[in-house]
């Protein structure tokens, strides 16, 4: 069997305020393949030097530090940093802080209940380039585009086609897969995939990951939701 080197692994720098949660989150990770922990910080102001430091490919970030704001700290991350991935670990309700969190630039939101295989499993659909969230997160996102009718009026409509407007407000709503959303508009995955492509092409985004940032943050925008 073929073994990663160290250089080979993902790295990952983790963010918590409590030294047990890191060294669990540490052992867990150290017996996942292809994955490394390279550092750890338990504020704001350790985070960025960790960050600097150890140059990560994903952090995982916990929202209620003590002398911290998470929402602020992701926000700073992913300005600085772009390219890094960011996962929340928190024990706030997901329904109140997983929309905002995403929409200041983390790739994920999974609460601390979860067993370590789930949170294990955010982090593998994070690196496939996906957004994370729960089932609950992704209805209640689904539920607001549903019932605003504003939110369609709002919609770069200059720029898309009403079907391409339909796709992009269902990405914001946390539909990810291309048969489900396919399968919702009643056309065939290649007609879906040709439809994505244009609108990245008029939105001027790079790519897959581009475009569901874009229309996640619109739905989070146009929600209004709760400020951390």
């Amino acid at each position: 069997m073929l073994r990663l080197s160290r250089d080979d692994r993902k790295r990952v720098l983790l963010v918590d305020d409590q030294p047990l949660v890191r060294q669990a989150l540490r052992e867990t990770i150290s017996r996942e393949a292809g994955l490394a922990v390279c550092g750890e910080a338990q504020d704001r102001a350790g985070a960025l030097a960790a960050i600097e430091a150890s140059r990560p490919d994903l952090a995982i970030v916990d929202l209620g530090m003590k002398n911290s704001g998470g929402i602020r700290l992701i926000q700073d991350m992913h300005d600085l940093h772009p390219r890094m991935l960011t996962l929340v670990l928190s024990r706030l309700d997901e329904l109140l802080y997983a929309e905002r969190a995403i929409g200041a630039g983390a790739s994920g939101y999974i609460s601390k209940e979860e067993a370590p295989a789930k949170i294990m499993q955010a982090v593998r659909k994070v690196f496939a380039g996906e957004i994370y969230w729960g089932e609950r997160v992704a209805a209640q996102v689904a539920s607001k585009v549903a019932r605003s009718g504003r939110r369609a009026r709002s919609l770069p409509r200059n720029l898309l086609s009403q079907r391409e407007s339909q796709v992009f407000e269902l990405i914001g709503s946390g539909i990810l897969s291309t048969s489900a959303l396919a399968a919702m508009l009643h056309v065939d995955v290649s007609t879906l995939e040709t439809c994505r492509t244009r609108i990245q092409e008029k939105m001027n985004l790079g790519d897959a990951r581009e475009l569901l940032r874009a229309a996640i943050r619109w739905s989070v925008a146009e929600g209004a939701c709760c400020q951390l």
